[in-house]
């Protein structure tokens, strides 16, 4: 091998390996290779973190429901509560149940809870035109116990799709589609063409006075046989 080649394949492992520490230092717990974001809002505050925050309208941004979507989980060792949910800069007031019965929405010491959809609690406007408009980002101040307040900022987004089953229970269903309009006008009956084959030829419409065969001729008239004969 020649010196420069040599000098070639030294700089370039050189390269590699210098790439392959640099790599190293950035694996860790706080690499973002390593993190995994949620498609929505996330944010915390003290040992409450809030991920998947959303506002879901109705699908057409429509009169009816709207509801408040969010994972809350509680880092902490003491169980807290959702004492409110808030929609600043609008007239919603968000209404909360838990999952059963009634009381306070609970966050277990270490443990989470989904806000929003089948079984689960839930924070729900009555009005979905004052929760926000589709596409906005409107922010959402939910306030426990022992936190208090942790705002977020979060979409506006239809209660369509993968946000359908965590939006409002009361969805309006898309119309049925109407049957095909059924023909206007009628076949005719059956015996009609029978009596017409009979009539055929009984002679009554074969244009033969005395019942004779229909040759398919027509027959002229006395005044045009006579310009005929004339014209000859």
């Amino acid at each position: 091998m020649s010196s420069s080649l040599r000098r070639g394949a030294l700089a370039a492992t050189a390269l590699l390996i210098s790439i392959a520490s640099l790599s190293a230092c950035a694996a860790g717990n706080d690499a973002q290779t390593l993190g995994v974001k949620p498609d929505n809002a996330e944010t915390s505050v003290g040992d409450i973190k809030i991920q998947n925050a959303t506002v879901i309208t109705q699908p057409q941004g429509g009169q009816g429901q709207a509801a408040v979507s969010a994972t809350l989980f509680n880092d902490g060792t003491k169980e807290q509560t959702l004492d409110s949910v808030t929609l600043p800069g609008t007239k919603a007031t968000v209404k909360l149940s838990p999952a059963t019965g009634s009381g306070p929405i609970t966050v277990a010491p270490g443990g989470s809870v989904v806000l929003g959809g089948k079984g689960n609690p839930s924070g729900v406007v009555e009005n979905s035109a004052e929760a926000g408009r589709l596409g906005d980002v409107q922010r959402i101040v939910f306030r426990f116990s022992e936190t208090g307040d942790v705002p977020v900022d979060a979409f506006v987004v239809p209660a369509a799709d993968y946000y359908r089953d965590y939006g409002p229970s009361s969805v309006p269903q898309p119309p049925a589609s109407s049957p095909a309009a059924s023909p206007t006008g009628s076949a005719p009956a059956e015996g009609a063409h029978g009596n017409e084959a009979e009539d055929g030829e009984g002679g009554e419409h074969s244009g033969d006075p005395e019942g004779g065969e229909h040759s398919g001729e027509p027959i002229p008239s006395d005044s045009a046989s006579a310009s005929q004969n004339a014209g000859h």
